[in-house]
């Protein structure tokens, strides 16, 4: 990336004009459109195939192009924030101070390659003097409050049933891999990772001090027992079933059914009061207790060093960065690591990240684009509204009560109304693995103090400068970070067409996930509850079952597919954002005029191409097996296609017709909202 490419989106950030935009830059990459390719075969090809074919992926990256990849300019703009910060004497205790004092202490790998694995010895020794089973847990729930995790996950969330109130939840853990399939595939590509991955935990025990032999046997020790603890985890797609992940029990009662957890001497180290908790997947917990009982304490203890190694291997020193690194080229592709800079501009980002989103929103947000923004989401809350009046399977009284949820929707654009604040966190810009626990510390005590509370509904769940957009069931509520308000999502000299299909489509896509196959789940309020009459709600599952078996023969890498019952909420979200911001883009003046072209393309043409620029992205193989086996989105070529092929107005935009690869006879078209 080059500094005119950074100054350009720095003044995208700053530039605000609130007449009608004037086209000073052209929206649509002609250059990147492949015309060889019918728009009805491949539209993604179509619009982005001679940019997919000489875009160049960087070696320190996974992938280039927008969504996730649009990150890496972000980090380039907080770069040059902590670079600015770090230099200075700031205020003590100031968000400056902090910020850059912990950038600074990252950034100074003399210390960090100095101090080797002297920082994380003193917790290695601690292990060393556990000596039963009482102790073993103790550990575990002491280290976990410092953020070293590995056979509980504790965390503090809506109740289901009560989303007003935090609950204690706990949910399975235990393993190093991204999840459960990685340990029991047997094609060529799982092994390789499978290798892989032992050797690098052999290599940790090895840098920390054991022989070779020694060291071998400890990591097949550890490999062991995560691939038995494996095995109790759920799928990925079973996650997604949200009454199945549900199981408020009394603390009374897992403790006896679960001895070898000890659920009250648990909570009391975790400083957890509380007489229930939702353990989200009991049959996990029941194979721990077992394993508790089954697996002996030294054995325990290797797998203890295992994962406190892993935890916090990225804050020692270079061997333990290069180690991990080598299992990680294996998972991603990644060919070179990123730089430091990189590195820490990031753990910024995910450790102080809305004292770092202060510092970001004063030197880069347009103010102007929160107003802008919001006029999009009450006109696309408009057509979906209408959407629902127009359904021909939904009943009158459940319409009523989705249009009721619809319009409780919070909205949240830009940055949180009240900001984070980290008193209690003390930095010293000479002590980053210290730093590392202050903050993990701090980050636990921010969780517990919402136990039996109310759910504050001012919370963000992403940082400001983040490109993504969410929604969250248990709030209702859908959030659009500062990041995201950019060129190709957002733009404000851009026409309605681009606009409407690049923002308006992300904003349809967070609106209909309050009512894709989790979300529909929940009622206005952000309870797991009926409100569906049962006929309807039969109705709506039919049509997301079309949703799974329309994605799921979408083929990835050869042989590879698309995971339909994983990214069904993701595709369902896609194909009523489509659907939403057209009907929206089809109020405005632009929307309505079907004649004029700008860039040689119809306003109706311009939409759909804003959709398929969105998502232009290319990513490594070994990026893309990993992100199909546990990302809950579709592949973004089939992000643009998948959606596309059920809607009639791209049909009839593109002239597509009987024989492109991507037609769909008009009663094989899904259309849920």
């Amino acid at each position: 990336m080059n500094k005119l490419f950074y100054l350009c989106l720095m003044l995208t950030f700053l530039y605000a004009c609130n007449n009608k935009p004037a086209y000073k830059k052209s929206f649509v990459d002609v250059s990147g459109i492949d015309s060889s390719i019918k728009p009805g075969d491949n539209f993604f090809r179509y619009v982005n195939g001679r940019w997919y074919d000489t875009a160049k992926i960087a070696d320190d990256q996974t992938g280039v192009g927008s969504y996730m990849f649009l990150n890496i300019p972000q980090k380039q703009l907080l770069q040059n924030i902590l670079d600015s910060v770090s230099k200075i004497t700031n205020t003590p205790g100031s968000v400056d101070q902090k910020v850059g004092d912990f950038y600074a202490s990252g950034m100074d790998t003399e210390t960090i390659n100095r101090r080797g694995f002297q920082p994380v010895q003193p917790i290695l020794l601690r292990i060393d003097a556990i000596n039963d089973m009482a102790a073993f847990m103790q550990f575990v729930a002491i280290e976990m409050k410092a953020g070293n995790r590995s056979v509980i996950s504790f965390g503090i969330a809506p109740d289901n049933k009560n989303g007003n109130i935090n609950i204690a939840q706990f949910y399975q853990s235990g393993i190093g891999l991204p999840e459960r399939d990685y340990y029991f595939k047997t094609d060529s590509s799982s092994l390789n990772i499978q290798q892989a991955y032992k050797k690098y935990i052999g290599t940790l025990f090895q840098l920390t001090g054991s022989d070779a032999t020694t060291a071998t046997k400890n990591a097949d020790i550890a490999y062991t027992i995560e691939k038995q603890i494996a095995a109790s985890h759920k799928t990925n797609i079973e996650l997604r079933d949200v009454d199945a992940n549900y199981h408020k029990v009394a603390v009374a009662s897992i403790n006896k059914s679960q001895p070898n957890i000890g659920w009250e001497t648990l909570l009391a180290n975790l400083g957890a009061k509380t007489d229930s908790v939702n353990e989200a997947q009991p049959a996990y917990y029941d194979k721990l207790n077992a394993l508790l009982k089954s697996v002996s304490i030294n054995d325990w203890k290797i797998y203890l060093k295992a994962t406190t190694l892993q935890n916090y291997t990225d804050a020692l020193s270079k061997p333990f960065v290069d180690a991990s690194f080598e299992l990680t080229k294996v998972l991603s592709g990644q060919a070179v690591q990123k730089s430091r800079k990189q590195i820490m501009t990031a753990n910024v980002d995910s450790h102080l990240g809305e004292a770092l989103g202060q510092l970001y929103v004063k030197r880069y947000f347009n103010e102007d684009a929160k107003k802008r923004v919001l006029a999009l989401v009450n006109n696309l809350q408009k057509s979906f509204e209408n959407r629902i009046n127009h359904l021909d399977w939904m009943s009158d009284s459940t319409k009523q009560k989705a249009k009721e949820k619809l319009y409780a929707i919070d909205k949240k654009i830009g940055y949180p109304d009240k900001w984070r604040d980290y008193n209690k966190v003390q930095i010293d810009r000479t002590k980053y693995f210290e730093n590392l626990l202050s903050l993990n510390q701090n980050d636990y005590q921010y969780l517990l103090a919402k136990l039996n509370k109310p759910l504050d509904k001012t919370e963000w769940s992403t940082t400001p400068s983040t490109v993504t957009a969410y929604n969250n069931s248990s709030p209702n509520e859908i959030v659009f970070p500062a990041g995201i308000l950019q060129f190709p999502y957002f733009d404000f000299a851009a026409d309605d067409a681009i606009n409407y299909g690049g923002i308006g489509m992300v904003i349809g896509h967070e609106l209909t996930h309050a009512f894709d196959d989790q979300g529909a789940q929940y009622d206005k309020d952000g309870n797991v509850k009926k409100w569906w009459t049962n006929e309807d709600y039969e109705k709506f599952r039919a049509k997301t079952k079309a949703v799974i078996d329309l994605y799921s023969s979408f083929t990835i890498l050869d042989t590879v597919h698309i995971k339909g019952g994983l990214t069904v909420g993701e595709n369902t979200a896609d194909n009523g954002g489509v659907a939403l911001a057209y009907d929206a883009f089809k109020m405005t003046d632009e929307g309505k005029d079907t004649t004029t072209k700008i860039d040689g393309f119809t306003s109706d043409q311009r939409f759909f191409l804003s959709i398929a620029r969105i998502w232009r992205v290319k990513t490594r193989d070994a990026f893309l097996r990993m992100y199909v086996n546990t990302n809950p989105h579709s592949p973004a070529m089939w992000r643009v296609n998948g959606s596309l092929m059920n809607f009639a107005p791209f049909y009839q935009a593109f002239n597509v017709q009987p024989g492109d690869k991507n037609y769909k006879p008009e009663d094989q078209r899904i259309k849920i909202w």
